[in-house]
């Protein structure tokens, strides 16, 4: 539906252009110098833009007038922008060609409101792009960007997507991660009895110091679901705020880890994902400690489920049976000869 509204382009005299659009592109030519736009259509004309104009030769400026009902795109850009922005999230209020980029005021986990964000899209003339829901982003990462399409809007249009984009208190947030004190158990006879070398310790030692997370401790354990019980438990009383349970996860008889959890007083289970690699991971909390059970995958894949699920438990979310069912669309890695994960579209 095309606006009810019409902006007109008129002639001023430049003298009294301040504060007015520029109606389309000014070129400028310094030979051997330069050849360009010196300003671009949708410029509000400053007082310190005189002298410039002047050197140009312009001795009238056509200028845009802005109807009743209508907005200039850097206003509703801000608009739009202030409303988008949740907690966790900041912008530079000066447009930049009528656009704002949204960024992470900290390292954090990147929360969208998926529906509302079509919900604004489907606006005419309004437009917001972003990264997926449940990125991990660093401070000043951009994580979206906003902008009107023409270059003066319908101020109707901009107030409905600012109503929708506020309504939950704004469609983009981050949130901060938290650096638990985190305890491991390694399961597995052979490891426990020294037949082989493990290969959990390093990996995930690497993974926790990447998120910030103490390492409390290693521990050994066989394939006895007491025994694991018992570990768990120990890590717990020496102030494990979390428990990452490796090995023992798969269906075979011998694998008894997952059971083992269940049997330290582990609630709110859920165990296998449509993710892969990471079919048998096991989410669970004793009490408010998270407790994760990791699959054999972890030690021969660069990127599992749980790269994807880790930033959102420090992110002090309860993963539920339908996050985990969501993440089958995406949840399927490529395994690409050389891994370029996170810039790929696993769990995207």
């Amino acid at each position: 539906m095309a606006s009810k509204y019409k902006s007109s382009a008129v002639a001023v005299p430049v003298e009294k252009a301040v504060g007015q659009v520029i109606a389309h592109d000014m070129t400028e030519i310094r030979p051997g110098q330069f050849k360009g736009p010196a300003f671009r259509k949708g410029h509000i004309i400053r007082e310190d833009d005189l002298p410039h104009l002047k050197r140009l030769g312009k001795e009238h400026i056509y200028v845009l007038r802005i109807g009743p009902g209508e907005i200039h795109e850097d206003e509703a850009a801000l608009r739009l922008a202030t409303a988008l922005a949740g907690p966790g999230v900041v912008f530079d209020p000066r447009p930049s060609e009528g656009k704002i980029n949204l960024k992470a005021a900290f390292r954090g986990l990147l929360k969208v409101n998926v529906e509302a964000l079509t919900s604004f899209n489907l606006v005419p003339d309004l437009t917001c792009a972003s990264r997926h829901r449940h990125t991990l982003v660093e401070a000043g990462d951009v994580i979206a960007a906003t902008r009107v399409i023409p270059l003066i809007a319908d101020e109707e249009r901009v107030n409905e997507g600012v109503r929708i984009a506020a309504e939950g208190g704004g469609i983009f947030s981050v949130k901060e991660l938290s650096h638990p004190r985190t305890w491991v158990v390694i399961t597995g006879n052979e490891v426990f009895q020294g037949l082989i070398e493990d290969k959990f310790a390093p990996i995930l030692r690497k993974k926790l110091q990447s998120l910030d997370c103490p390492l409390g401790g290693i521990m050994f354990a066989p394939d006895d679901k007491k025994v694991i019980s018992q570990r768990i438990r120990d890590g717990l009383a020496k102030g494990a705020e979390l428990v990452l349970v490796a090995g023992g996860m798969s269906v075979d008889p011998d694998d008894v880890s997952r059971l083992a959890i269940r049997d330290a007083g582990a609630e709110g289970v859920v165990y296998g994902t449509p993710v892969l690699p990471g079919a048998m991971f096991l989410y669970g909390r004793i009490g408010p400690v998270p407790v994760l059970g990791l699959p054999a995958c972890v030690l021969f894949y660069n990127a599992t489920v749980l790269d994807l699920l880790l930033p959102r438990v420090l992110a002090g979310e309860s993963i539920t049976r339908k996050d985990l069912a969501a993440m089958a669309h995406g949840g399927l890695c490529l395994n690409c000869q050389q891994c370029r994960y996170p810039v790929c579209p696993f769990g995207k």
